[in-house]
């Protein structure tokens, strides 16, 4: 059975850094595929990879995802690991010539923590390997990553000393190096508190209208915040509205309004249904790189979320 480091049914206890000795670094399955245009690892490849670090035994994904065996026969709880849609970064770790990529992994075991991992992969020999893997924290949200000089580093909003699991306010930018064990936090350094101020400067365009549903790619859906105002299209119309933020990452939104025009009764329906739950927002976070707005939908929750314009390839 595998289980998670750490976890008090486990095997013992081993540290997280430091794993993935270079002598037993797993393969990626079709590594000798042609590379990305940078000559990093090409998507799929990062989708269907081997990873260490994790788990006391390695995972191979597929598809971006892999599922094991419940804990406990016949019990709901199983550990799962999924490859998360961005940000990744490109760049050469380790000063050989050659363009590595850092990916983030999610891990959970069906409770309330959702671990974060930071993943670098890279070719050596001819094969792909996962050179390393490196657990960020519970529940920590990423706004961006970058590949520089020689580091993998990530602004994240992680849990500050007053801050419960669930919600965490403290921004902070970390930074990991690739070392011959594996990866290795070197820095953090924690840079304030989280504020709507920190989605400013972007053009938001929405993907999903809830977790388990895509927006429609055509008509576009955006958001910008500017001067304390959100506008935006609504994909037919214009909309704008104020927006304030009593706490750190709680949202409460004015009326909206919008321009007047008319357009196919398709598009004024999905139009209507982004209006109605933009005006329930009650919070934002950040999920590896993208936008969460999280309104009430009768007697629960759902979430808007969207991908900055700048962010696209």
């Amino acid at each position: 059975m595998i289980q998670r480091r750490g976890w008090t049914r486990a095997a013992p206890t081993m540290a997280v850094v430091g794993l993935g000795l270079l002598a037993c670094r797993p393969s990626v399955p079709g590594g000798t595929e042609e590379s990305a245009p940078d000559g990093a690892p090409t998507s799929e490849q990062l989708a269907n990879a081997t990873y260490k670090g994790i788990y006391e035994e390695t995972v191979r994904l597929q598809g971006g995802s892999w599922e094991g065996e419940p804990f406990e026969p016949e019990g709901a709880s199983r550990p799962s690991v999924r490859l998360l849609d961005g940000p990744r970064a490109t760049g050469d770790l380790d000063g050989d010539g050659t363009r590595e990529a850092a990916v983030l992994l999610t891990e959970s075991s069906g409770g309330s923590g959702s671990y974060l991992y930071v993943a670098a992969v890279g070719r050596r020999n001819g094969s792909l390997l996962n050179l390393g893997t490196s657990l960020i924290g519970d529940r920590v949200q990423v706004r961006s990553m970058r590949l520089a000089e020689g580091r993998i580093e990530l602004d994240v909003v992680q849990q500050g000393p007053e801050d419960a699991a669930c919600c965490p306010t403290q921004k902070a930018t970390r930074a990991w190096e690739l070392r011959p064990d594996g990866l290795a936090e070197v820095s953090s350094q924690v840079t304030g508190t989280v504020s709507i101020a920190d989605f400013e400067g972007s053009e938001w365009v929405l993907t999903q209208l809830a977790w388990t549903e895509p927006a429609p790619t055509e008509p576009e859906i955006t958001l910008v915040l500017e001067d304390g105002r959100i506008s935006g299209s609504s994909g037919c119309n214009r909309y704008f509205a104020a927006v304030g933020e009593p706490e750190p990452t709680s949202l409460t939104l004015g009326a909206i309004g919008t321009t007047r025009m008319a357009c196919p009764t398709e598009v004024m329906e999905l139009e209507a249904r982004y209006l109605t739950a933009l005006s329930d927002v009650v919070a934002y976070s950040f999920l590896a790189g993208k936008l969460v707005l999280r309104y009430r939908e009768q007697d629960a929750m759902s979430t808007l979320l969207f991908t900055a314009r700048e962010a696209e390839r």
